[in-house]
């Protein structure tokens, strides 16, 4: 499956779930954008630490800046027009 189409089921299936968990999200969308990365079986553990601790980890970072962070490390050019909504 291409990754522009899983990205597509994805936030479809999200969205609709989100939405049915309170009426008060009713108006909840994501961007329109997105970003796919790979991570090979070495950083799997890091990944499951980093999604475990995402909330408090963004309570002190925000998600924009730490975005930034990672594709200047990766050396990944970007213009921040196309990036948010």
């Amino acid at each position: 499956m291409p990754v522009a189409k899983l990205v597509e089921v994805l936030k479809t299936a999200s969205s609709k779930w989100i939405k049915m968990q309170s009426p008060d999200l009713a108006r909840f969308a994501w961007q329109r954008g997105y970003g796919a990365f790979s991570v090979g079986v070495d950083g799997m553990e890091a990944l499951r630490q980093y999604i475990d601790r995402q909330e408090e980890h963004h309570r002190c970072r925000s998600f924009q800046e730490e975005y930034r962070e990672f594709l200047g490390a990766h050396g990944v050019e970007f213009d921040e027009r196309y990036v948010w909504d």
